[in-house]
Formats: structure tokens, sequence, C-alpha cells
């Protein structure tokens, strides 16, 4: 016959301390709380003192004091229960937060105590499943940030194409990283509403100082020649260049015997590896938002901007401009 196991209540364990007290076996004093004597058993080994001056005694305040702890700290099952889906559908439309946002929150008020991971098996379950629970929040994929693929994890193939002779980030000479002198670059493409044309945009790391230029097309040989064009305007001398692996850049061998520089290249699907003109290319959407058909901006509408952008104060450096920084820089070398 099958005991099932019950926790002990605060009572009994008062009870347990008075019958050990009084010498009573383990067994008789199972069969006088009505319990398996291994209840009795386990108890005893789990809550007697180990040390200081109650030391092998049983005593039922310690007990349960011990008890409630180990209950906080065993994980849970968590239900997700349809008031938890309908919480973070509100987070995800309403506040547009993303599932990382809802886990902290969720965690923090527990109202919907779940992991990212979770949160995202759940939305692509939704979307792809056939289950009457999954209709309600099938669309809800469409409000992530990247609806419309699935987020990438882990060591993916990269299927954008081969770039010969690539040097991976991690081997760039860590005084890139210390941004302590110009002449190492970010490059990066700022493309138009439904890829009607596009910005080439090139930062440099130290200064934040900007050049942009209107590309007619994204072939590798019309990128490598702009870059050249531009960087070489340069009044102090480039050291690196970093691209993602877009194969705009495919021709980076020949921008690095134009310019006498070291070329590297990203993470596949890491875009803080090129945080800097990723920056920049935020600070341009607000002269060209999302939606501008870049095809019809004109050259001296992009000089304006680059202009604008090398004259805006920088909080990081105390409201300098990129400009000012770059000739400090420039003057330190000369």
């Amino acid at each position: 016959m099958t005991k099932n196991y019950t926790q002990l209540s605060l009572v009994q364990r008062y009870q347990i301390e008075a019958f050990i007290k009084a010498g009573m076996k383990q067994k008789k004093v199972a069969a006088e709380l009505g319990v398996d004597p291994s209840t009795i058993s386990r108890e005893l080994r789990r809550n007697t003192a180990q040390r200081g001056r109650t030391a092998g005694c049983y005593v039922a305040s310690n007990a349960q004091r011990r008890t409630d702890q180990r209950h906080q700290l065993k994980p849970k099952l968590v239900k997700f229960s349809l008031a938890m889906k309908q919480q973070a559908l509100q987070w995800l439309l309403v506040e547009k937060w993303s599932p990382e946002l809802i886990s902290v929150e969720g965690n923090k008020t527990g109202k919907c105590p779940l992991s990212i991971e979770w949160l995202y098996q759940w939305i692509w379950q939704s979307k792809h499943g056939n289950k009457a629970a999954d209709k309600p929040f099938k669309r809800i994929y469409l409000h992530l940030k990247h609806a419309r693929r699935r987020r990438k994890r882990g060591n993916q193939k990269d299927n954008r194409g081969i770039i010969s002779n690539r040097v991976p980030i991690e081997k760039r000479p860590k005084i890139v990283n210390k941004r302590i002198r110009p002449g190492d670059i970010e490059v990066d493409f700022m493309m138009g509403k439904n890829h009607k044309g596009a910005l080439l945009v090139m930062t440099d790391r130290a200064t934040l100082h900007t050049s942009l230029y209107k590309l007619r097309n994204r072939r590798s040989e019309t990128v490598s020649k702009a870059i050249i064009k531009k960087l070489e305007q340069a009044d102090f001398p480039m050291h690196t260049v970093t691209f993602d692996n877009d194969l705009g850049f495919a021709n980076h061998t020949e921008v690095a015997q134009a310019l006498n520089v070291d070329t590297y290249f990203t993470r596949p699907y890491t875009s803080q590896d090129k945080g800097t003109v990723e920056n920049r290319i935020g600070q341009i959407r607000r002269f060209f938002p999302k939606k501008t058909d870049l095809s019809m901006v004109t050259d001296y509408q992009v000089k304006r901007v680059e202009q604008l952008l090398n004259d805006r104060p920088v909080r990081k450096f105390n409201y300098q401009t990129p400009n000012q920084v770059l000739q400090e820089k420039i003057a330190l070398i000369t």
C-alpha cells in the first residue's frame, strides 16, 4: 500500500520535539502522529541542528524555519495561464515591450514570471500551432521588433555568401577598443524605403566623425571605390576598417591596399560589433526617416546632413562636436 507524503505542520513538529526529548523511538512517534516512519526519519535528518548550542537536538521552531527557507528556494513549476498570456499580450501590443522586458517585469511583479526563451517559444508556437489555445495569439509575432523573421540563436550557418580573405574582429588590435586614436573606421549601409537607394556610412570610432556617400548601387566594386574616395581625403592616417558580412564589402582587399589599412569583419548577426556606426545611423535617421526613398535624396542633402552630424555636440565628449574632437586628436599626432 502506497502512503502519500504530506508536509508536517508546526504543531506536529512541536509534538515530535516533545516525544524525542521524552526518549520515544521514531516508529512510536510516527504511530502517535499517524504518519509513515520514513517521514519522521526524514524530518530528523533534515532539521536536526548540526552545530551551535542546539547541535544534535531537534527544535521545532528551527525545523519550521529551515523548511520554509527550502520551499522559497525550490524551483517552482509555473503554469502559463490565460491571464499571464493576456498580460504578455498587453505589454507586447500596447507598451511595445520586447520579450526581454516582459520577462523582467513579469518576474518582478509576478504577473508573468517566465524566461525570455519561454516567451519566444510561446510566440512562435502560437504562430505555427493549430490548437484552439493558440488561435487567439496566432499573429502576436507580428508585434515583435523583427516580426517577419525568427530571432537567430546559437551558431547558425551564415548563408549570405563567402567573402574571401576575411579576418575576424577577434583579431583586431586591442588598441582599437580603447578609442584613443583617429583612423579606426566602422562602415555600414543605411537603406532607404523598400531598399530604394542606400547611404554608405563611415564612422571613426574615437571621434564619431562620420562620412556619408550616396550610392548608385551596392555592388562591391562601387562600394570599395566610394570608401577609398572618401577616406583618402582624411587629414590623418587610417589604421583599420571594420565591415559586417554584407557582400557589398567583398572588395575589402582593394580598400586595404589603397588606404594601407587592415580590414576586419564582425561576427554574423552581431550588430554590437559595429555599435559606433550603428549609433550614427540612428542619428542620421532623424534627417532621413526609415520611410525615406534614398534614391530621391540629393548629394547636397547628404553633404548637409554629414556637416550637421559632425557639428552636433556629443555628451560623451562633454558636448564638444566630432569635428572639434577630431581636430584635437590630429593636433596630438602632429
